[in-house]
């Protein structure tokens, strides 16, 4: 049984440079780091796992292709998610989709090769009770 997200793991062969770029993205350092294999966020209001392991550790071939499951990460402005993403240089994945009443995905491949989701949601705020 799914119960919740707990951490996504995207790879880099790069990983001072990703932790760097994750770093500017997210507004903090990451608060966990296994040097040279892993490092790990605690983001959002339910502070879930975000972790990047070193390619090398990768149990799949990280290289010939975006990376990885899309992990959906609820945000407030979707656009305006997505246009910091592209001024850091991730590219366009999947364009932005209406799912449903309150509901929009879109994906981006970060500088790693990894897939971003990214998620108005509006379950997500009724969770928490509050809109943005």
């Amino acid at each position: 049984m799914l119960r919740g997200l707990t951490t996504t793991s995207f790879f880099a062969d790069d990983l001072d440079a990703a932790a760097a770029w994750y770093t500017e993205l997210l507004g903090i350092e990451p608060y966990f780091k296994v040097p040279g294999g892993y490092i790990e966020f605690r983001i959002g209001d339910y502070e879930h796992e975000f972790g990047i392991v070193k390619s090398d550790y990768a149990p799949h071939d990280v290289h010939s292709g975006p990376a990885g499951a899309i992990t959906y990460w609820a945000v407030d402005d979707l656009r305006a998610t997505l246009d910091r993403l592209a001024e850091l240089g991730a590219t366009p994945h999947d364009e932005p989709k209406v799912r449903g009443d309150g509901y929009i995905t879109a994906s981006v491949v970060d500088p790693f090769g990894n897939v971003l989701g990214v998620m108005e949601n509006a379950h997500y705020f009724d969770v928490l009770g509050k809109r943005p």
